[in-house]
């Protein structure tokens, strides 16, 4: 079911388990001046989903915003046919069904006024055992609303999430932090580069931080960002 979050800002969430721990999944729909829909994210909907999602506006937009959060949205596209689909690089061979309408690019910039996106460069993580694998992530700041639209390069775990989650994000150090784990920390080869992204997402004016997995962060996001990628890059920023 969708929850409206602010003007024009709407989330939906469905349970998911990774490494056999429930961390939650997220999409994330911003509605234009125009009616039209930004899906960032697609998850699993049911019927009455839909009719909400029909009822704020259409569909004209869905994007894959990493290169882990595509398992859903062959479904999604296949009841909205008529909404573009980007992706980011690299899914259309991990991906090669998929029809895309535009793979995008760390150049790019946004075609519309109310978002700015960006690649999130250098960010590496730890998802299974075949070592450090890339995100090639891409960013987004909702300007109406002051919100960060992140997917995998933060986390926020609290006590909205089962124990086993809260002991383990305890343990690699994403209990209650706005920032990515340890996993990402030990994996991440080339800082310099993630440390341009992040001065760049700081330029933005934002409060809230919207992620995939976690409990959204109402005030003072931009702050804790700050501090998680702190720890993550060691230095001051």
């Amino acid at each position: 079911m969708l929850k409206k979050i602010d003007a024009n800002l709407w989330v939906d969430e469905q349970p998911l388990k990774f490494w056999q721990l429930e961390v939650g999944t997220r999409m994330t729909i911003i509605r234009l001046e125009t009616g039209e829909l930004i899906v960032i994210s697609p998850i699993q909907v049911d019927e009455k989903t839909i009719e909400q999602i029909d009822k704020i506006g259409k569909v004209a937009y869905i994007i894959v915003p990493n290169l882990f959060h595509h398992l859903f949205v062959a479904e999604f596209q296949a009841i909205y046919p008529e909404a573009k689909l980007w992706i980011v690089p690299g899914l259309e061979g991990k991906r090669p069904e998929l029809k895309s309408d535009r793979i995008m690019n760390k150049n790019d910039r946004s075609i519309w006024d109310e978002i700015e996106y960006l690649f999130f460069e250098g960010f590496q993580g730890i998802i299974d055992f075949s070592g450090p694998l890339i995100f090639n992530e891409f960013v987004f700041l909702h300007k109406e609303s002051r919100t960060l639209i992140l997917t995998d390069t933060a986390f926020n775990f609290d006590e909205n999430f089962p124990l086993k989650t809260r002991l383990i994000s305890q343990a690699i150090g994403s209990y209650k932090r706005l920032r990515p784990s340890i996993l990402e920390k030990i994996a991440t080869t080339e800082k310099n580069k993630v440390k341009y992204s992040v001065e760049k997402i700081l330029n933005w004016e934002f409060e809230r931080v919207i992620m995939a997995h976690g409990t959204i962060v109402e005030k003072d996001g931009k702050q804790k960002f700050k501090a998680g990628y702190e720890w993550f890059l060691g230095t001051s920023l």
